[in-house]
C-alpha cells in the first residue's frame, strides 16, 4: 500500500513540474548533479527570480536506492556580485520534497519509501552570453514518511538552457 501512495506521489510530483510553463528568464534546462544525490537534475525558469527544479537521481547514503525531488526556489541576484567572473551568481533558497523509494540494504528505507520536506540553499553562476549553468547547495531534510528523521544532501552541478 505504501509503494502505492508513493509511486502516485512521485508521478503527481514529475507530472507538476514537467507540465509547469515555461515563460521567462533562462527556459528550461537539463544536467546533471553530482554528490548526494548524483544523477539528472532539471530547472524550469517562472519569472525572473522563480524556477521550479527537480532531480532524478540515485542516493548513495545508508542503503542506496531512487531518489525524485523536486523544490520551488527564490533568487536573489543581488547578494553576490563578482567582480572577477563575467555573469550572473545568484543565491538561491526554497521548499520541496523528495522520495527515496525502498530498497533491501536494511536502512531506514529497506521496507519502506522515505518522504520528507527538502530546504534547498545554494548558489549559482550563469556566465555571460552562455546557455549554462553552475551550481552547488546544501540541503537540509525532514523526512516525515515512515518516520521522522532529519538529513542533509549536498550536490555540485551544470545545466544546459533551451531557449
Amino acid at each position: 500500500m505504501r509503494l502505492q501512495i508513493t509511486c502516485l506521489a512521485a508521478g503527481a510530483l514529475t507530472a507538476a513540474v514537467a507540465l509547469t510553463p515555461v515563460q521567462a528568464q533562462e527556459g528550461m534546462g537539463i544536467g546533471i548533479m553530482v554528490g548526494e544525490p548524483t544523477g539528472i537534475s532539471f530547472k524550469n525558469w517562472l519569472d525572473n527570480t522563480h524556477a521550479v527544479d527537480a532531480g532524478l537521481a540515485w542516493s548513495f547514503s545508508e542503503n542506496s536506492s531512487l531518489h525524485l525531488h523536486a523544490d520551488y526556489l527564490f533568487h536573489d541576484f543581488t547578494m553576490l556580485k563578482p567582480t572577477d567572473l563575467r555573469g550572473r551568481m545568484p543565491v538561491y533558497y526554497g521548499l520541496g520534497g523528495r522520495i527515496k523509494f525502498e530498497s533491501s540494504g536494511g536502512g531506514r528505507n529497506d521496507r519502506d519509501a522515505l518522504v520528507g520536506v527538502r530546504i534547498p540553499l545554494g548558489v549559482a553562476y550563469y556566465p555571460e552570453h552562455s546557455s549554462i549553468d553552475i551550481f552547488a547547495e546544501i540541503v537540509p531534510i525532514m523526512d516525515l514518511v515512515p518516520d521522522t528523521h532529519a538529513d542533509i544532501n549536498v550536490s555540485v552541478g551544470a545545466r544546459f538552457f533551451f531557449k
